[in-house]
């Protein structure tokens, strides 16, 4: 193969994180944030304010893939102020080196408000997230991330991620308004054993 990821895993242990949001002002509302799957009632709550009603269709058929048993929808609700975090895992898709149903899990479309991001709120969901994923007995999460975010490459290197392929990063969806809209974002395929 010839190529390679242009960003460098920092060190840093998970422990090490866990003790440094421990010592930070912001743990006291990180220890408020709830983690649980998707309800009806947070479907319009998932497009923030407007920000993500273009999603909207996408979501709704997220959500009926959920209830069908092949995907789970997370959101991270902070009491008083709501949906901080969302991320979405397919369980079964028709991409098996994605997910498979039974040992691979795929993990998509996870956000965190802007303003909450680098404070630990994306370890806390990977944590709920990850650790579902063993109870379901999966084997392998895998996803996609952008080339373009170092961010969250950082994060997912940390947390044990590891590159295993390029992706041309070329999906769809249809808008709200039902009009079709072709999305390039070139990434990378990362996976972690669980």
């Amino acid at each position: 193969m010839n190529w390679k990821p242009i960003f460098k895993p920092r060190e840093k242990t998970r422990q090490g994180a866990q003790q440094q949001r421990e010592k930070t002002p912001e743990a006291f509302w990180l220890n408020q944030v709830i983690v649980r799957p998707v309800i009806d009632a947070d479907l319009h709550r998932m497009e923030w304010d407007g920000e993500y009603a273009h999603f909207r269709r996408v979501y709704a058929e997220a959500y009926q893939r959920m209830q069908r048993g092949y995907t789970v929808l997370w959101v991270a609700d902070l009491p008083g102020t709501g949906l901080v975090g969302q991320v979405f895992i397919q369980l079964v898709c028709d991409r098996p080196e994605l997910a498979d149903g039974s040992e691979r899990a795929y993990l998509y479309s996870f956000r965190v408000r802007s303003q909450l991001r680098g404070q630990g709120l994306g370890t806390l969901i990977m944590d709920v997230v990850e650790d579902d994923l063993r109870q379901r007995a999966f084997q392998y999460v895998t996803l996609n991330v952008a080339r373009d975010n170092p961010r969250a490459q950082q994060l997912y290197l940390r947390r044990g991620y590891r590159v295993i392929a390029p992706e041309p990063g070329i999906w769809s969806y249809p808008d709200e308004n039902g009009i079709w809209h072709q999305v390039e974002e070139p990434a990378w395929r990362m996976e972690k054993v669980l």
